[in-house]
């Protein structure tokens, strides 16, 4: 890409969640970051104050609702009242990570659907697209009656094995669960390798029990895939199963390193040779340890944030 993007229209501009990540989005674009400030009333209550003029603009605002969730969610739906109200054309929201997406249809009786809920606030508010990237559930883009740009890491994980030379005879991708069988497909067909299946249940929310093994590990390299991981519990009782199984090394990765409670402790002491993640979501240096490799996703939103403006495909992307 060029170092300096010339089209005066495009603005960029970066809330809290992840202010490293956007930084290096605008220049991938080659874009300065747009100038903005995001305080607080002494009882905690959000200000935002746009230090542009946007009239007109097609603007980009790049936010993850990742932890501390709420106060993302609210510094974002702000954040489009107000350049609504400045007279913004377009207004784009990045999300590279959507929080509340977990609770996707209702899986009891008198459950909410919030990943539905947040897509209507963010509407409300104002955006009038949404780019994201690996949703929990593929069906969040129909709760959007704006266009939505989903994104995928599999083709960021998939080079990174490539690069170690780990296409090979002996690789088998897993995925932890039912639900994520498209997933490691995906990733299967990029490596050129079989898939299997891990056959869990999960009695309670951050609750996994290991069942059965779909497929033959005995021998392979099993290449665990998932969007999100959490509190490792899921991904750690499949590591225990993939070794009993007979599975020669064990790596692990995710789009999402949500990484909370006891989730480092887990990796740490599993028998886990590595996790790979991408930095949707910011790791803070004490989740930084030498078992977890992030890549960056800052190319990849970079690139389609020009094609969106530029009215290009974007589905090219990942051909």
């Amino acid at each position: 890409m060029s170092n300096q993007y010339l089209d005066p229209t495009l603005k960029v501009f970066s809330l809290n969640s992840n202010r490293t990540l956007s930084g290096e989005i605008a220049k991938e674009i080659g874009l300065e970051l747009g100038k903005c400030t995001v305080s607080q009333f002494s009882d905690g209550e959000i200000q935002i104050n746009i230090e542009e003029s946007i009239r007109g603009c097609d603007v980009y605002v790049i936010q993850s609702t990742s932890k501390p969730v709420n106060k993302n969610l609210m510094e974002l739906l702000i954040m489009i009242d107000a350049l609504k109200r400045a007279s913004a054309k377009t207004i784009n929201i990045v999300m590279p990570y959507y929080g509340y997406a977990r609770q996707d249809r209702k899986a009891r009786a008198r459950e909410p659907i919030t990943a539905k809920l947040v897509a209507n606030l963010i509407e409300t508010a104002g955006a009038t697209r949404v780019i994201t990237l690996d949703l929990h559930a593929p069906q969040i883009q129909g709760f959007f009656d704006v266009p939505i740009d989903h994104l995928m890491g599999v083709p960021i994980l998939a080079d990174y094995f490539k690069e170690k030379e780990m296409v090979d005879g002996d690789l088998v991708i897993v995925s932890p669960d039912h639900g994520g069988v498209t997933r490691a497909r995906r990733l299967a067909d990029r490596l050129k390798a079989p898939i299997a299946i891990i056959d869990k249940r999960r009695p309670r929310p951050n609750v996994a029990e290991v069942m059965n093994i779909v497929g033959n590990v005995e021998g392979k390299t099993a290449i665990l895939i998932d969007d999100i991981i959490d509190t490792a519990g899921t991904i750690t009782l499949a590591v225990n199963a993939l070794k009993e199984a007979g599975a020669k090394d064990v790596y692990a990765c995710c789009t999402h390193p949500v990484l909370s409670g006891p989730a480092i402790d887990r990796i740490q002491n599993s028998e886990l040779k590595e996790l790979i993640v991408t930095n949707s979501i910011p790791l803070p240096e004490e989740k930084k340890i030498s078992k977890i490799k992030e890549l960056s996703v800052a190319s990849l939103i970079g690139e389609a944030i020009i094609r969106i403006h530029e009215n290009k495909s974007v589905s090219t992307l990942f051909d």
